[in-house]
């Protein structure tokens, strides 16, 4: 199996490579986040399977920009589901309020309506269905990111083949760890940058995962891992690689083999 994941951020303007990209692409699984609506509705007129929910509603003014997480699939999917995560909103303290203002430009706005979904797909060398898991952690508090994978965990059964893709905005690096405090966190998650990392890999552990690109930078602006391919045990891994063209977007695709 060849799976993609991607955050190809919602105000990409490079959409017309992007579509190229996505529909030239050879692969069997492809998780998207941040995909614009009306990107959306070219997806739907290529020849795959799809299921999608909203990923997040940014609130800017009076209006409501919705974007989608989206899973792509060339084999049938046979069940779906979705899983609503929190409403931190009321949650941010005053400073997290006052950057979100003073960040607007750059994308930043209040949001409701966040959820992540999964796809159980058919495939024919697999003798159960896999499920595939597509999430956008929040960008806030690490202690709510990992609050957030464990609840997407809970639809995870160990025995059956599982793939988890997204963006799991994991901070890792000195240099931008402060959004953590700034975002929400406590004044030590700041410091101690390499933390949640450790945390994040327990997690993959402890639900029998494999991450199949561990220490490898996919956005450059934060020189993290933010995005990431899990896979169960029931796979071996092929191969695994960061595409170098970020398409106009600010992370770059991942990919990866599996057998």
């Amino acid at each position: 199996m060849k799976i993609y994941s991607w955050n190809m951020l919602f105000r990409n303007k490079e959409l017309d490579r992007a579509f190229d990209f996505i529909s030239e692409a050879d692969f069997d699984v492809f998780c998207l986040q941040e995909v614009p609506e009306g990107f959306l509705r070219r997806l739907q007129k290529l020849p795959y399977f799809m299921a999608y929910r909203i990923d997040v509603e940014r609130i800017i003014d009076n209006d409501v920009l919705p974007i989608y997480v989206v899973i792509l699939s060339k084999h049938p999917i046979a069940a779906q589901g979705e899983i609503p995560l929190p409403d931190y909103q009321e949650l941010l303290p005053m400073r997290t309020r006052a950057f979100v203002r003073l960040m607007r430009p750059f994308g930043f706005a209040k949001i409701r309506n966040r959820g992540a979904i999964y796809a159980d797909i058919r495939v024919p060398s697999v003798p159960r269905t896999v499920r595939v898991f597509n999430l956008h952690l929040i960008l806030a508090r690490p202690e709510w990111r990992l609050k957030e994978f464990e609840t997407a965990m809970a639809e995870h059964d160990p025995a059956r083949p599982t793939i988890v893709c997204g963006d799991f905005n994991t901070l890792e690096s000195a240099h931008i760890s402060g959004l953590n405090w700034m975002l929400g966190g406590r004044a030590h998650e700041a410091f101690l940058y390499t933390r949640e990392r450790t945390q994040m890999e327990e997690r993959f552990v402890a639900h029998e995962l494999q991450n199949v690109l561990r220490d490898n930078v996919t956005h450059p602006i934060s020189q993290s891992q933010l995005d990431h391919i899990l896979v169960s045990h029931s796979f071996s891994i092929q191969e695994a690689s960061v595409v170098p063209d970020r398409i106009g977007s600010d992370h770059h695709p991942i990919r990866a083999e599996i057998a």
